[in-house]
């Protein structure tokens, strides 16, 4: 049975809010459980040093794979203004374009990644002891980048056309699958590290494949065969996209970044950070889940010309942020101790971990304000302006915040840094919200007509 398909350009807007990003939270906690699993049977079959290697090969493999997430996400815009819009011809020869721009830079980025893969780890900092488990898993996995890329790319196409629900069951499969296929390949098996990391390809190959014959049978995606898309096409596609994947590699550039800090104080603190980031993760969900329901919102009132409703969607984002991610807050900062010590018992490594949990977890609903906005000033087209908000919040603030903190106050400062830099650059969002000429974009009408 098809998933319900809404309508964002009338009704309540609080009432669709809830019903839509209710299946994209869901979808948000699996794939996170679908990371904490995998951390918890490395850490507890295979030890500090194998959790450590799965943490840094992890920043990695999004780092390099960025890019094109973040063309994904125009998709997301592109594809709901046309819904929005009611352009069934134009939607039709968007997700055609998309199918074969995403496709080819994913095949052409996994080849990158499984060839570079020691070389960037060791420009890393990455720990000795820890390097050759690190490569291994990330080869593994860059063989199979492009199920991770075809199941989240059917899940957005999706959720563009107002269907939330359905991605739901693609990420449940491979979660199920991992769950089941990672303590036999890594301990039945005696596969070690590479049985974490072949796990985790079959079960989003088949992930993959499920989508990909839902959406054709029974999801109404007007996919067609691959066929080379019209240069106008192109064109805007990567006027949209290359800002958009330049935002997510600003992003996933300053993640690894930090984690050059992190591995500067040892294998303990990296794999404390490692599993912290797991739990870290769960109060991120709220914020990634309106940013990303906002976005379809937001983009079919923008395609149909309803910016009052554009306006309300903001405010209803907010309030609804606002009362979720504090609470997640307080329950993830009074567990943060048993719940790191789910992943590793070595006390130094529950010790951090616990620290960094507890000093950033109430400064995530200010992570939720710059997921929100952002995703609104997204939704219009502004995807240089989001590259150049993610630049400074990433580059002018995260990163060197991170690293000054973590010269004065040691391993406690990763945290800290961590804290101000989410603050200050929701100040900085908020502004250009209130003062910036993104209501202005037209990303539907070419501009040589």
């Amino acid at each position: 049975m098809a998933g319900k398909q809404y309508d964002f350009t009338k009704g309540s807007i609080m009432k669709k809010m809830i019903l839509f990003s209710s299946p994209i939270f869901l979808t948000n906690i699996l794939q996170t459980s679908y990371q904490v699993i995998d951390s918890l049977w490395v850490g507890n079959l295979l030890g500090p040093s194998a959790l450590a290697a799965t943490a840094v090969s992890g920043v990695v493999i999004f780092t390099i794979l960025s890019f094109i997430i973040g063309i994904n996400t125009s998709a997301l815009t592109v594809l709901s203004q046309y819904k929005g819009a009611g352009n069934d011809d134009g939607l039709k020869k968007a997700l055609n374009a998309f199918v074969v721009i995403l496709g080819s830079l994913a095949l052409i980025l996994g080849v990158i990644g499984f060839v570079s893969a020691e070389w960037i780890l060791n420009a890393m900092g990455t720990p000795e002891e820890t390097l050759p488990l690190a490569a291994l898993y990330l080869r593994i996995n860059f063989v199979g980048i492009l199920f991770l890329f075809g199941y989240n790319f059917i899940a957005t196409v999706l959720r563009a056309l107002g269907d939330s629900k359905t991605p739901v069951r693609f990420v449940l499969l491979a979660v199920i699958l991992n769950a089941i296929l990672d303590p036999i390949f890594i301990a039945v098996l005696d596969l070690g590290i590479a049985g974490a990391a072949y796990a985790t390809i079959l079960s989003q190959g088949t992930a993959f494949l499920y989508g990909l014959i839902y959406s054709v049978t029974k999801g109404g995606v007007p996919f067609s065969l691959p066929s080379l898309p019209a240069a106008e096409q192109a064109r805007r596609i990567f006027k949209l996209g290359l800002p958009s994947g330049l935002s997510m590699m600003v992003i996933s550039g300053g993640v690894l970044a930090i984690m050059t800090v992190v591995t500067s104080f040892g294998d303990e603190v990296t794999a404390g950070f490692g599993a912290a980031q797991r739990l870290d993760s769960l109060i991120m969900i709220p914020a990634l889940t309106l940013g990303s329901a906002i976005n379809s919102m937001a983009g079919q009132n923008i395609g149909a010309d309803k910016w009052g409703r554009v306006g309300d969607i903001t405010r209803s984002g907010l309030t609804l942020i606002a009362v979720v991610s504090v609470s997640l807050s307080a329950a993830v900062f009074f567990s943060a101790e048993w719940a790191v010590g789910l992943f590793v018992q070595d006390p130094e490594t529950v010790a951090f971990g616990t620290m960094y949990v507890q000093t950033v977890a109430f400064f995530y609903p200010f992570l939720g304000i710059n997921f929100v906005l952002n995703g609104v000033v997204r939704a219009a087209g502004g995807m240089m302006q989001v590259f150049i908000l993610n630049v400074i919040s990433f580059w002018i603030l995260r990163f060197p915040l991170t690293y000054l903190a973590a010269s004065v106050f040691g391993e406690a400062g990763i945290g800290i840094g961590m804290g101000a830099s989410l603050v200050l650059s929701a100040l900085i969002a908020a502004v250009y919200y209130r003062f910036g000429g993104w209501r202005k974009i037209n990303i539907m009408e070419d501009p040589k007509k």
